[in-house]
């Protein structure tokens, strides 16, 4: 791997993220979508956690007929957010963008979708994405791609801290870009509970996050103190963390199918435990096919810089997110810290 470009899947040509979120009033929550270019990306799938919530992933079966998809939305709400999958199939459809099906304008776009828990954060548990947030998320979908309390990241929680959006790119030696953006809503802990560090950190590049340390002992002793305090119905039931990664190497629906399983290293790299009951975790892969087939060597390349594109991300979006205060289950009020108010001393002043 020999540089890393705007550190954005956006980095991948013709892949755009956007992001729609709704905040206050019971509201904590958003969807996130990424496009692909008008012609699709062959697309590919791994469902590791025991909860999915998703939409179009049978297609993605390298024995399905269907090569390509037009986006893939990540959202919040649970099964009820696939709702807003509707608003970015309507875009799509406006825009003559989907399965050819017969003369010009009849297309059928394919979109598929995973969701992460976080319904009731907000304090209503009813309020979830409809398709009029899909539509916002594809309305603002660029080459930027904010991070943190974001999108489907708004109402996100790891382990007890506010978690969020993340997004990291590489290019390999021979010129592939792989990137990826990940919604980092676990069950599971980003952070070592003996050390207060992040599981992620010790995989990141140089330029990845800011100069870390070691909490110190009286963060930890505090961090210890809130964790225990926490009423049972406080403790996260249910999360899920997904995401997608992205190249512009020309791959089958089996090798992305590979790639997004690799992706789950990954993930195993920056949050444990992972892939429990209470989670849903999903990764998509999509290919441009802008740049040939690789051989195996650069394939394997490809697989490892996926997984680390996974690992750094989840990194990132613990980094960016920003305290807020939440609810829990049953409308308990929590405020979800985030790990820079949970850990200030990690954080050394010049």
């Amino acid at each position: 791997m020999t540089e890393r470009l705007g550190n954005a899947v956006t980095d991948v040509p013709g892949i755009r993220v956007g992001h729609a979120q709704r905040t206050g009033d019971g509201w904590l929550t958003g969807t996130t979508v990424v496009l692909a270019p008008p012609e699709g990306a062959v697309g590919g799938v791994d469902v590791r956690g025991g909860g999915p919530g998703t939409r179009e992933t049978d297609l993605l079966d390298p024995r399905n007929a269907v090569e390509r998809v037009h986006a893939i939305v990540l959202t919040g709400g649970s099964a009820m957010g696939l709702a807003s999958v509707d608003g970015v199939v309507q875009r799509l459809f406006a825009a003559g963008i989907g399965f050819p099906t017969g003369p010009p304008g009849e297309v059928v776009p394919i979109v598929p979708a995973a969701v992460v828990f976080d319904l009731g954060r907000g304090g209503v548990f009813g309020r979830y994405p409809d398709a009029e947030l899909g539509a916002a998320a594809y309305d603002d979908a660029s080459g930027a791609v904010a991070e943190g309390n974001v999108g489907a990241g708004t109402g996100a929680s790891i382990g007890g801290l506010k978690g969020g959006v993340g997004t990291t790119s590489t290019r390999l030696e021979d010129g592939t870009t792989v990137g990826a953006v990940v919604v980092a809503n676990a069950f599971g802990s980003a952070v070592d509970p003996a050390s207060g560090e992040l599981w992620a950190a010790r995989h990141c590049l140089p330029g990845d996050l800011p100069r870390l340390v070691a909490p110190s002992a009286s963060d930890l002793a505090a961090a210890r103190e809130r964790a225990a305090g926490y009423p049972t119905p406080m403790k996260p039931a249910l999360a899920t963390t997904i995401g997608v990664i992205a190249t512009d190497a020309t791959l089958t629906k089996a090798q992305c199918a590979k790639v997004a399983g690799i992706g789950h290293d990954g993930l195993a790299r920056a949050v444990s435990p992972v892939h429990t009951m209470f989670d849903g975790d999903t990764l998509f892969t999509l290919a441009t096919g802008d740049r040939e087939a690789p051989d195996p060597i650069v394939f394997h390349a490809l697989l490892d810089a996926a997984a680390g594109c996974v690992t750094r991300a989840v990194a990132r979006a613990v980094l960016a997110a920003t305290t807020t205060p939440a609810s829990g289950p049953g409308g308990v009020p929590l405020t979800l810290r985030s790990y820079r108010d949970a850990f200030p001393s990690a954080f050394p002043t010049p």
